[in-house]
């Protein structure tokens, strides 16, 4: 290193100008920095839900166990947040996400290395260097040796001083965004367990459909016996065995699309739990049994708190506002200090001979941009529209989670009347079966009306399942639209 006092004091005073024009351009090109874009503000959410009166607490927040009560389908869902494949690609995502904020971290901290190096260097005669080293010539026994060889081992530093906290800033976005992709597969496990709860619903409702089939297979294939009987007497004619016939062999059908069904239902949920298909473990039975629960929805604001995909968005809103602030950083100068420290020599003998070997350097920079900085503008201009995209995706998002919350309950309100006047309806529908046969017994009915009688009791059983499975359904999905998940 030079000795700054062997320096002519005309060329230090130089070089102090120098630096100090250096210093007010970087000023200077820092001053002119493009205006933010204009924010929208944020929309609020109302006091309740649509004709919903305030409550405290909120389903969502409990364990998921209590709300799932079905030890079946419990068992089918925890194997899923094990095995689902698009839980583990989340999870890979998540795992990418926290690597980029622990690289991002490690850039506003020092970097310390060491390295070695060795090389040959052979000025030109009539270079700086090379006209130098002819002058030793003049003294016999101090010439430097032609060519010169160069040998340096040792430590090495550089460190940019995070002075407008641009790196802390990016470092902070990207935890955010680490923090989002935890989120992004919070909902993803509340979106996988409804659309498992639904499945198992769904194949329950599917199982009780092929039960009530069979047993209308059964009554009409009696009636059909009866039938044969009454033409034997001479009470029908052909006409009435081959209808009742007909309705057999038109209900016997039906069943092979159910079990079709059944099986595609039980394969998406072997899909679902992420293993290849297999007997999904039941209790058919229990359908008739299972009574929608009552979920507490609490206030609007709640969502903001239970809802993963809120949150996520969120997140994602203040990490696009720390980018900002990260690239408005980009026009201000930058200051980097390096430094090194090691052994020096010409000759690897002499590497040891300290303090003659001993080699040493430190070095500040400040930079900034001046001219054609058209590169950072669109930068920061990238920036600004990401944050307002991110604004604008964060109250779509609120908006979708309070009109879920309000057309489920809105549609659990409906489907538990609809449920009630089907009930009523397949009751009546059950006794008019009955009636019917006595009827045609005794010759006040034609088989016509048995037949449309038993069609009609068949199709409302149908109904009150469907009925029952939507139900079921709807509290599935209010659930997720409060942000339930797996506690």
């Amino acid at each position: 290193m030079m000795n700054s006092q062997l320096i002519h004091p005309a060329l230090r005073a130089r070089c102090h100008t120098w630096v100090l024009m250096m210093g007010f351009c970087c000023l200077l090109a820092s001053c002119s920095i493009p205006h933010l874009a204009t924010i929208p503000a944020r929309q609020t959410l109302p006091n309740q839900y649509t004709n919903k009166a305030q409550m405290t607490g909120n389903s969502a927040a409990s364990s998921a166990k209590l709300i799932f009560r079905d030890p079946y389908l419990t068992a089918l869902i925890d194997t899923a947040l094990v095995h689902n494949q698009e839980l583990n690609i989340a999870l890979q995502e998540i795992e990418i996400a926290r690597n980029e904020a622990r690289a991002r971290k490690g850039e506003y901290l020092p970097f310390v290395g060491i390295g070695a190096s060795a090389g040959l260097e052979k000025p030109g005669r009539y270079t700086r260097n090379g006209a130098s080293e002819a002058a030793n010539e003049i003294k016999p026994g101090t010439e430097t040796p032609d060519p010169l060889p160069n040998f340096l081992i040792g430590p090495y530093a550089s460190w940019e001083i995070d002075i407008w906290h641009k790196l802390r800033n990016a470092q902070k976005a990207a935890v955010s965004r680490y923090l989002a992709s935890v989120e992004g597969r919070n909902f993803m496990v509340t979106n996988l367990i409804a659309e498992i709860a639904g499945a198992y619903y769904e194949l329950l409702a599917l199982d009780n459909e092929l039960a009530v089939l069979q047993q209308n297979i059964q009554i009409q294939t009696n009636a059909l016996a009866t039938v044969k009987a009454e033409k034997e007497a001479s009470r029908v004619t052909e006409l009435a065995v081959r209808r009742f016939e007909a309705q057999v062999y038109n209900t016997q059908a039906k069943q092979y699309a159910i079990q079709q069904a059944i099986l595609e239902t039980v394969n998406h949920i072997n899909y679902l739990v992420g293993r290849y298909p297999q007997t999904i473990n039941r209790n058919a039975a229990s359908f008739a049994t299972l009574v929608p629960d009552s979920l507490v929805t609490g206030v609007p604001a709640q969502l903001l708190e239970l809802r993963p995909d809120v949150r996520k968005a969120e997140l994602m809103l203040t990490a696009n506002a720390l980018d900002v602030q990260a690239a408005r950083a980009n026009f201000y100068p930058s200051l980097r200090i390096t430094a090194m420290a090691g052994l020096e020599a010409f000759n690897p003998a002499f590497l040891l001979s300290t303090p003659q070997s001993l080699a040493y350097g430190l070095l500040g920079e400040l930079t900034g941009p001046l001219f054609n900085r058209n590169a950072i503008k669109a930068q920061y201009a990238n920036a600004n529209a990401r944050q307002i995209q991110a604004l604008y995706d964060y109250q779509k998002t609120l908006l979708n989670a309070y009109i879920e919350v309000a057309n489920q309950i809105s549609n659990l309100r409906n489907l538990g009347q609809s449920y009630q006047n089907k009930q009523q309806e397949v009751d009546a529908l059950t006794r008019s079966v009955n009636i019917s046969k006595d009827l045609f017994s005794s010759a006040r009915a034609d088989y016509m009306e048995v037949l449309l009688t038993q069609r009609d009791a068949l199709e409302s059983r149908f109904e009150l399942l469907e009925t029952k499975q939507k139900q079921l359904h709807a509290s599935v999905l209010l659930y997720r639209a409060l942000g339930g998940g797996w506690k």
